[in-house]
């Protein structure tokens, strides 16, 4: 299975975009991306490419179910 994360760009140098999610910082290719992002634009990650551009709403929304998500993992395996 594959996931992909919705990640914040820092920063676009070229085809390579810096991107953060709490602290995590990871650079990207652009290569793919369905809509040209600019800094500040969210952009789902899979595999070092950024895919899609995502509005910021629907990335906020997606990482809270990511917390959730992952709080209920770290309780089953305490």
């Amino acid at each position: 299975m594959c996931l992909a994360v919705p990640m914040e760009i820092k920063k676009i140098s070229g085809n390579i975009a810096l991107v953060e999610y709490e602290g995590a910082k990871k650079e990207v290719r652009l290569d793919i991306v369905d809509q040209q992002p600019a800094v500040g634009d969210y952009v789902i990650i899979h595999a070092g490419f950024a895919l899609h551009r995502i509005d910021e709403e629907e990335a906020k929304k997606s990482l809270r179910y990511w917390e959730e998500i992952l709080a209920k993992t770290d309780e089953t395996f305490e």
